[in-house]
């Protein structure tokens, strides 16, 4: 058996989680509470070097704009000179203008179902990780020809062992969502090239309750409407089940999209 990382009362864990802030995408307060397996292909840092060859770029969905901010420091002076950034959710909007501001990088607030706030062929290079829904005609525009799409996508089913312990068995359909194969075929509707797909489904554990309660709160599509007093009683059983039988394991699945949008001279429309 595996004990506890954070021995101590279901309420003390339970009130920690719930205290915790919860705007951007720090998850630096899970170090030693929970932990996620990352993608083979490190995204954040493939990212940099596609910032090293571009020369205007667009983070759609920055959230509180760390992986953004990361990806530019690792790329230094060779980053590209025009980068700019969306972000939907108001929190994660001035949070990631905070962050960028100091790098000369503009924030847009533009609602993540909105069309995107820039002129047709803008970029050479949109990036992007974790949209909550890839619109790919959005993309398509947005990109000059020959340009880049490169993000890392939530894949099929994603932590689900988690969420149906709280909401039940799922259906089957919702299994099927964000499909990579089916975003894919999206992708070449909206006249895109999908260089490279790849995918992965990697470990998560959560040590304590508390950690439970905070991811939750964080990731709200996860569980929708959470609230500790909605599910007191289930998260007293899941923290009696970490207490007695160890970490609660689940499952994220990821994965990443290379595409490019066709120049003049390789579309399926171009002439000898």
């Amino acid at each position: 058996m595996t004990p506890p990382a954070h021995p101590g009362t279901f309420e003390r864990l339970v009130a920690e989680g719930a205290a915790v802030p919860t705007e951007g995408w720090d998850f630096s307060w899970f170090e030693g509470r929970a932990t996620e397996a990352r993608p083979s292909w490190g995204y954040a840092r493939s990212m940099a070097g596609r910032l090293a060859g571009a020369t205007a770029v667009l983070d759609v969905q920055t959230g509180g704009g760390e992986v953004l901010d990361f990806a530019l420091e690792a790329a230094g002076p060779h980053r590209a000179p025009l980068v700019a950034a969306t972000e939907g959710w108001a929190p994660n909007v001035a949070q990631a203008t905070r962050l960028l501001r100091p790098r000369g990088v503009p924030v847009v607030a533009s609602a993540d179902d909105a069309p995107l706030p820039f002129a047709d062929g803008a970029f050479d290079l949109v990036v992007s990780r974790h949209p909550v829904e890839p619109h790919w005609d959005e993309v398509a525009r947005v990109l000059m020809p020959g340009g880049t799409y490169f993000a890392q996508h939530v894949g099929p089913a994603s932590v689900f062992e988690l969420i149906e312990y709280f909401l039940g068995p799922l259906p089957e359909d919702s299994r099927r969502h964000r499909d990579p194969e089916r975003e894919r075929a999206d992708a070449e509707a909206a006249g895109l090239e999908v260089v490279e797909l790849r995918a992965e489904r990697l470990r998560m554990e959560f040590l304590d309750i508390g950690a439970v309660v905070h991811f939750l709160r964080k990731v709200v599509w996860m569980v929708p409407g959470f609230t500790v007093e909605a599910y007191r009683d289930r998260l007293r059983d899941l923290h009696e089940r970490i207490e007695a039988d160890g970490p609660f394991v689940a499952h994220s699945s990821r994965h990443l999209f290379d595409v490019r949008k066709p120049d003049a001279t390789s579309g399926p429309d171009a002439r000898p």
